[in-house]
């Protein structure tokens, strides 16, 4: 069992930045592949991130690449998402995932969710 936290999310200016973190119970973090998803108010859940168990791959949507970057401390069973350039359609709740295998976009192979954080970019 794995439970996840969020937290980092709020309220920024367009342009500004935010970090998003999210700490993992248990011992076995480091088993999991990670990934960032979010939705929008009247939106489907759309995937934003992922990242391998050893950090030594990372996925991005298109719409965030060049703009956000995923990573994660094992040591501190915490992954992070660093959000720049934030734009109003940015605006979600964001989650993070656990992922035994490696789903990539794929929502429906996440293990553990959290419960979000809310990201609201004001333009």
């Amino acid at each position: 069992q794995v439970q996840l936290v969020e937290s980092g999310g709020g309220l920024v200016q367009a342009g500004g930045s935010l970090r998003l973190s999210c700490a993992a119970s248990g011992r076995t973090f480091s088993s999991y592949a990670m990934g960032w998803f979010r939705q929008a108010p009247g939106k489907e859940r759309e995937f934003v991130a992922a990242i391998s168990w050893s950090g030594g791959s990372t996925y991005y949507a298109d719409s965030v690449k060049g703009r956000f970057t995923i990573s994660r401390d094992n040591a501190k069973n915490t992954v992070y998402l660093q959000m720049n350039s934030l734009k109003p359609e940015d605006t979600a709740v964001y989650y993070c995932a656990a992922d035994i295998g490696y789903s990539g976009s794929y929502g429906g192979g996440y293990d553990y969710w959290g419960q979000g954080t809310q990201v609201t970019v004001s333009s």
